[in-house]
């Protein structure tokens, strides 16, 4: 019975530190252990989620006017329809687009699959848009009625970074696929906080 003991006694102090140390190895090596294109990849996004929180916040603090409507939920609401006609902006240029590369080239029947490398990319970014437009106007809308009043403008703040985002994944994707993280990050952890916010005041 002693011996038993002695084997389930707690650990010493220091095995937990020395854990926190081989976690800490092991996430480096994950890190230095990524391939190049990973690396890109990684830094890009980490670079749109770093860029959003910044310039999100300098557009709710500088340059967005705080609203002036009276606060109600149906105004609240009207203020975020008008957020989000402006955040689809690029879903509409990008429908365009499409459409017109269409009409001018052999890929006015979808069904031949003529589309060049350009014009597969450029629908590609359509759908992904429509993708994150949706949510986007979900989370906003959400958000709009249980933000405190006088941080309402945020919700044009993120419309107008929405609109940046876009148009930084894009250009990026247009010039190397690996570069459209950036824009990719900016709007999909821009939808995130919307939502997490949402949740966390509803909780």
């Amino acid at each position: 019975m002693g011996i038993e003991s002695e084997n389930l006694a707690p650990s010493k102090p220091w095995n937990t530190q020395g854990s926190l140390f081989i976690n800490s190895g092991a996430f480096l090596r994950i890190m230095w252990g990524m391939k190049a294109e990973q690396k890109v990849v990684a830094i890009g996004a980490a670079t749109g989620i770093i860029s959003m929180i910044a310039g999100v916040y300098v557009l709710a603090n500088f340059i967005v006017p705080a609203s002036t409507i009276m606060d109600t939920t149906a105004n609240r609401l009207a203020y975020a329809l008008a957020a989000n006609m402006f955040a689809i902006l690029p879903l509409f240029v990008m429908m365009i687009n499409v459409g017109n590369k269409r009409f001018l080239s052999k890929a006015i029947d979808p069904t031949r699959h003529a589309e060049d490398a350009a014009m597969d990319i450029d629908g590609r970014v359509a759908d992904n848009t429509l993708q994150q437009n949706f949510v986007f106007f979900v989370a906003s809308l959400a958000l709009s009625t249980v933000v405190p009043f006088i941080y309402l403008n945020v919700i044009w703040a993120a419309a107008i970074w929405f609109v940046i985002a876009r148009s930084v994944f894009w250009v990026g994707y247009r010039i190397h696929p690996l570069l459209r993280p950036p824009g990719m990050s900016g709007t999909a952890y821009l939808n995130l906080g919307m939502i997490c916010y949402v949740l966390y005041t509803l909780s």
